[in-house]
């Protein structure tokens, strides 16, 4: 069994375990994520994303899901990227890109004495074409109804799809605290409606400008906060 360094990091809670790719490379990702994600068994995280060099940007972002499923970006990880190359000495860059395989994004990074204390990421516009997010729809999946098998029965959801990277379905509700997500997020991730499974967001409208936010991702579960999301 092989010693491997890495590294803890979280973005306002979605955490995951990052590891320094540069010099080493790391055997079947997939497993090493399923293996060290479990929170009372293993690291616990979301996640494993590896970093990279790159020819196409001044680094690579690869990130697996807890169940070891690939994912196409990350918004919280990849700001976690940009504040560990730039911390290591690995891109030595205030504004830096970053290759994943939702594309090439660009990072601004904010320092307070020599090290990174935050970082805007832009994610390029949001995807509303039903077959770019993708979804079992040509057009626009805005405000469509979708019937979910709930735990208390079938039920018909106003949702609205989105990608921003990677699926995203937007639910709003009077209330989501009381949601049984563990029940309800797999029949959501899993609906015939999403071909690559989706990340579903359920959200309550609190005061105009105040919405509380519970997130379900896509291989990965009920997560405490997600950046595309």
């Amino acid at each position: 069994m092989a010693r491997l360094a890495f590294t803890k990091m979280h973005g306002i809670g979605n955490d995951y375990v990052y590891v320094d790719c540069f010099e080493h490379s790391v055997i079947d990702p997939s497993s090493l994520a399923r293996r060290i994600s479990p929170r009372r068994t293993a690291i616990g995280s979301d996640g494993l994303i590896l970093i990279h060099p790159s020819s196409a940007a001044d680094c690579r972002m690869e990130m697996y899901n807890a169940d070891g499923s690939r994912g196409e970006m990350c918004g919280n990880g990849i700001r976690c990227v940009g504040k560990f190359v730039y911390d290591h000495g690995r891109v030595r860059k205030e504004r830096l890109s970053v290759e994943t395989d939702a594309g090439i994004k660009q990072l601004e990074l904010h320092l307070e004495h020599g090290k990174v204390a935050s970082v805007t990421v832009d994610m390029g516009e949001p995807i509303l074409e039903g077959a770019r997010i993708p979804v079992a729809s040509s057009g626009r999946a805005v405000n469509v109804p979708l019937s979910v098998e709930a735990p208390e029965g079938t039920r018909t959801f106003d949702v609205t799809c989105v990608s921003m990277g990677n699926p995203h379905c937007v639910v709003f509700l009077p209330e989501v605290d009381g949601l049984d997500l563990e029940k309800l997020g797999p029949r959501f991730e899993r609906h015939p409606f999403f071909p690559k499974r989706v990340n579903t967001e359920f959200i309550q409208v609190l005061q105009p400008d105040l919405l509380r936010m519970r997130v379900w991702e896509r291989g990965s579960g009920e997560t405490a906060a997600c950046g595309t999301g």
